[in-house]
């Protein structure tokens, strides 16, 4: 007996249920991807550039300045600063502490990078404010954090007037202009953005303009110098050493007590007698570092309190605002530190 052939409908339904009760593919491991994927960051940046092009093209199509690439460059034109705007034209008070100006003009002459290092309120900005007005070239300095990114240093594209205007960022300003370009606290920038630093601190001394399709040399006159404090180094925060060993290093640290006394008299325009007490004060809280203060007080707050002084302020009350409060917020701390101070004034 001849069989009926099962409806069409039916024959699909089964198939259905087949695919339905087949398992799905299992997913590849997670670490065969892991090759392929860029960081979280540089996904954001992409993201933030691909949006950031299109709302330029809106823009340029809703002012009726709607270009072709080939005209495109035409309207890009590099904001570029004066360099006199740079210029040191008064020389800042510096007291070398050894040898740091000598290696600092022949690493300058020789082309290569400078690397300082050593505690807070040292004189590291200080130092780079008198060289570049004793090589009289301009100084270009950069506050590193966190959200610091390469864009922030080399240049970004910007709306102006309904077209497209490259301004160049400050690393890009100091490599055109033959200037130094001081990046100060390093460590605190995201370590994908400090690697835009590398071909200028080697000996291809150019920077790659990656929006621009364009390599920038670097002249004779330019100078690459980065600070940090070893101090505030961790694991997350640490300059590698891809990043160190192109540079000459220069350590610093607080003067001696009659020369950081000197300084203070003179920044603070108060009598030597009333500095060396200053100083003997700071050197008191340096010894609490690690036993309830994270660093002690340094020259520059020596030379804040002792402006307060000269403007009518009682030591021990200039000791307390100027330094106690800015090195501690714990209270038994405080007490320490104040008790201190009021055992030297």
């Amino acid at each position: 007996m001849t069989e009926k052939p099962e409806p069409i409908g039916n024959r699909t339904g089964a198939k259905n249920q087949e695919a339905n009760d087949t398992p799905p593919p299992m997913a590849a491991p997670a670490d065969v991807y892991i090759k392929s994927i860029e960081s979280f960051d540089n996904k954001i940046e992409r993201i933030y550039n691909t949006l950031y092009l299109w709302a330029l093209l809106l823009a340029g199509r809703r002012q009726g300045t709607f270009v072709q690439d080939s005209d495109r460059k035409m309207a890009m034109t590099a904001q570029v600063l004066k360099p006199e705007e740079y210029f040191i034209r008064e020389e800042p008070y510096y007291e070398p502490l050894g040898k740091e100006i000598e290696v600092f003009e022949a690493a300058y002459q020789n082309q290569l990078p400078v690397l300082l290092k050593g505690p807070t309120g040292c004189g590291k900005t200080r130092f780079m404010e008198h060289m570049a007005w004793r090589l009289k070239r301009p100084l270009i300095t950069v506050s590193c954090h966190d959200d610091l990114t390469a864009s922030d240093l080399v240049g970004r594209f910007l709306i102006s007037g309904g077209e497209t205007v490259w301004v160049d960022g400050p690393l890009a300003r100091a490599v055109r202009s033959g200037g130094i370009c001081y990046l100060d606290e390093v460590v605190e920038a995201r370590k994908d953005t400090t690697v835009v630093i590398h071909p200028l601190a080697d000996d291809r001394r150019v920077l790659p303009m990656e929006k621009l399709g364009e390599l920038l040399e670097a002249g004779p006159e330019f100078c690459m110098a980065i600070s940090y404090n070893p101090g505030y180094q961790s694991v997350l925060k640490d300059l590698k050493q891809s990043t160190r060993q192109r540079f000459v290093a220069l350590e610093f640290d607080y003067p001696g007590a009659e020369l950081e006394a000197k300084i203070v008299a003179s920044e603070g325009a108060i009598e030597p007698e009333l500095a060396g007490q200053l100083v003997k004060f700071a050197h008191m809280t340096r010894n609490l570092k690690g036993s309830g203060l994270e660093e002690g007080a340094s020259t520059r707050l020596l030379v804040h309190a002792a402006k307060l002084v000269k403007s009518g302020v009682q030591p021990v009350v200039a000791c307390r605002a100027s330094i106690a409060q800015a090195l501690t917020d714990d209270d038994e701390m405080l007490v320490a530190v104040n008790e201190l101070s009021a055992s030297v004034f």
